[in-house]
Parts: structure tokens; sequence; C-alpha cells
């Protein structure tokens, strides 16, 4: 990858950000890479960036940090003006200090604190945390007989599990889970931003004065010595690491699980089977790892110029005929869901952990479930990142809601399992609307369970 002067390929960029590309986003890939394993892109209006479609030159960006940096600062286009701050791709793309974003020594003193805080999560205390938020999410549908498994469990039970991983107070719980709704949902995201830092730094505050057995205190604590920014941001980084690509590995897995076309659970296909088969075909973050050369490269007759966005298609390095054997094979080593190189997720098996735990939890809970409508009418949300359900409705025989009952009786006795269990506000039906600290979300009413 030298480089070059001659002039990128002409023609219009294929743009990521409508209907059509998330109906089939392979359709995109696939013309990219008729030309060649890197092609010219639309993020969203206004924001061009170069798509790398192949594995192998995947590969070689994601393994050369020397030539590829990932410090957006460096972004040309933004720093021109070029781009409104207002731009939607701008939370995903924009510089913060944490260690997807940096480079060089300060990339390895702040991934060094966050690795080193993830590798005190076992597998034992992720299942006893996630089991729990599991049973009570469930409570709330099963009366029902129906419910969308994105909305009111893929999406929720991550955002539940981070705040009791980072050792989160109601209050701040509450405003959390709000925040990073309303931010992935792109529902004003500026004062969900605001948000956001403001409970962080106060829970940062808190965890110095009290430390806990959770993340957040263990990256006070770590010896790299962070600033209270640093570790705001750090932990930014994780949640939405953490959430976004989680709802995505639950909801694409258990549409595999449910699908007739594919008979998931009727075939005797495992849950870590599908969860790997969406990791290979339907990759909950299909396209980041966003880069900037710093100098003109030729990315196989696509010339990338300095100070500009290469993204990586995960998804379609994934579907590149190069791997078709190892692909058939689902071998696990090949694919690229988790990244490579020195900006690989450092936590993709806690990842598998949590989603292999809320699925069993669900289909065991809810064995006769079935999708409400036929597979053809669901909906993928829009958008350049993520390969995203908009929903996913399904039917079931009602079952009775005492699964926090159950979990009670075990913890603390039947008397305290007589407690009435509180019922979830209205207004967090769609985390992101309710007002912070003024109505009870679902995180303060997961702890009143509890204090009993």
């Amino acid at each position: 990858m030298d480089r070059q002067s001659a002039p990128a390929p002409t023609g219009a960029r294929c743009p990521m950000h409508d209907a059509a590309f998330a109906a089939d986003p392979h359709q995109v890939y696939d013309r990219l890479r008729a030309h060649g394993p890197a092609g010219p892109v639309e993020l969203a209006p206004g924001v061009d960036a170069t798509l790398v479609v192949g594995h192998e030159m995947a590969l070689r960006v994601l393994q050369n940090s020397t030539l590829f940096a990932r410090d957006a600062r460096r972004w040309k286009a933004l720093n021109e003006g070029a781009i409104g701050l207002d731009s939607p791709v701008l939370p995903m793309m924009a510089y913060r200090p944490n260690c997807l974003f940096t480079d060089g020594a300060v990339h390895l003193r702040l991934r060094k604190a966050v690795t080193d805080s993830l590798a005190r999560l076992n597998v034992t205390r992720i299942r006893r945390d996630v089991e729990p938020i599991a049973d009570y999410l469930i409570d709330q549908f099963s009366e029902r007989g129906r419910a969308d498994l994105l909305n009111d469990y893929a999406k929720l039970l991550p955002l539940l599990l981070f705040n009791k991983l980072f050792g989160c107070p109601a209050d701040i719980g509450d405003t959390l889970t709000s925040a990073m709704s309303a931010i992935f949902d792109g529902k004003d995201a500026l004062r969900a931003n605001e948000e956001l830092t403001a409970c962080l730094m106060e829970l940062i505050a808190l965890k110095r004065r009290r430390p806990g057995d959770d993340v957040t205190s263990w990256l006070i604590q770590h010896p790299a010595g962070l600033t209270d920014e640093e570790l705001k941001d750090q932990l930014v980084m994780l949640m939405g690491a953490g959430v976004e690509p989680e709802r995505n590995l639950i909801g694409n897995a258990l549409l595999l699980l449910l699908s007739p076309d594919t008979s998931g659970r009727d075939s005797g296909l495992l849950v870590e089977e599908a969860i790997d088969d969406v990791l290979w075909n339907e990759t909950p973050i299909a396209n980041y790892a966003t880069h900037f050369p710093v100098q003109d490269v030729d990315l196989g007759g696509v010339v990338a110029e300095a100070n500009t966005p290469v993204v990586i298609s995960f998804a379609a390095a994934n579907s590149d005929p190069a791997l078709a054997e190892a692909r058939r094979k689902h071998s696990k080593g090949a694919h690229l869901a988790w990244g490579a190189g020195p900006h690989a997720c450092p936590a993709k098996d806690p990842a598998q952990v949590i989603a292999v735990t809320a699925i069993e939890k669900i289909l065991n809970a809810l064995p006769d479930l079935t999708l409400a409508v036929p597979e053809k009418e669901l909906a993928w949300r829009p958008g350049p990142f993520h390969r995203a359900l908009v929903a996913l409705p399904v039917v079931f025989s009602p079952t009775p809601a005492t699964r926090m009952v159950s979990a009670l009786q075990n913890r603390t006795g039947s008397a305290a399992a007589e407690q009435p269990l509180p019922s979830v506000p209205a207004s967090a039906a769609s985390a992101g609307r309710q007002e912070p600290a003024r109505k009870k979300g679902f995180w303060s009413s997961f702890l009143d369970i509890f204090r009993v």
C-alpha cells in the first residue's frame, strides 16, 4: 500500500444511509467488490468515506496503525466545516479521548486500563448479573402473550446490565439508561449527551468516595491513573460498544432461531451456533473502525486521501468469496465481527456469554415463541454502521409473571418474595422519553425488587 498519485475511480458514491441499504446492504458490498477491495461511499448526506470490503485489505488496514490512524481530529472535512455538527454520524465518528480514537502510547495506556478492568469479570458473575435482569424484563410482558423482543428485551437487557456492571445507584442508572437510549435512537442527541456526561461524572465522583466491586471502581483504581474526563470517556466507549452490538447480536440470533426459513430450533441449532452464524452473516456492527490515512493510500485501485475516513466493512469482509470455505465451516477464527489488530474488541468473551445467557433465558421461559409476522415483513433499521432490526414481534402462550418471585425465594426466602413487585412505569416503555430523576425508570424499578 504505497503512496499513489492515480485518481480514484469516477462514479457516484454508494449511499449507506437509505432504506435500500438497510434492506439489502450486500448489494452495495457486491457492487463495490466488483471493482476492487474498497470503494467510495456516502455514510450520511454530505459525509464521504472509503469502505473496505475485501477481507485481506481489511486486515491490512486494521493491523497497520502506522499508516492508518484512529484519531478523528485528523478528519479534514470536519475540520474545514464541510460537515455539520448535527450530522447523525458524528456521535459514532467524532473524536473522544478513549481507546477507540487514540493511537500510540495514549491508546496503550487507556486500553490497558480497560482490558485489565474487563478481565476481572468472569463467566459466573456475568451470568449471575444477566439472569435476574432477563427474568425482570420477561415478567413485564409474559402475561400478555405477545412482545417485541427487540425493544422489550434485547435493547433493554444490555442497558440495565451495564448499570449493574458500572455500579450505578438508582437515579444515576435511570438517567444513564434514558440518555444512552436517546443517543442510539437519535432523539435530541445533544441534550442526551449532556445528561450522559453529567450522570457519569456524578458516578465517578461517587465511586472515588465509595468504591465498589464494579468496573467504574476498577478503572479508578487502575495504575494508569485515569483523570475524571478520561474515566468518563472510557465508560461512554464501553457503554456504546457494548449496548448497540449486544442488542443486535441478541436480536439477530433470536430471529435466526425463530425463523421458519431456517427452522433454527426445530433443526437442533444450538444458541452458540446461532450466535456464530450471526457474527458471520448478520454482523451486528457491520461497518465501523474508522481510520484516517496519514498520507494518500492506494487501496487496490481506489485512492483514499490523507485524513479522510476509511471505514472497515466487517460484514462485507466476512462475505468475501475468498472466505467461502471458512464461512461454510463457520470457522471462528476467520470472521472479523470482533475486529482485528490493536483495536480489536477487548470484550468478545463477555459479549458472547451475555448473549447466550439472554437467549437461553427467554427460550426456556417462553418455549413456544413464534414470529408474529412473516419474516419478510420485518424491517431493518437504516444507518451505515449497524445491522439492526426495527422490531422483532412475537407471540407465545401467556405465562405468570413470577420469575422475579422465584429469584427472590432463592436469594432471601419465601417471606421476602411475598413483597409486591413494582410495575414498570409507562413512561419507561421507551427509555429515553422519561424525565430523569422525576419518574422511576427501569433501573430504579429493578433495584426496588431487591430492597426487601
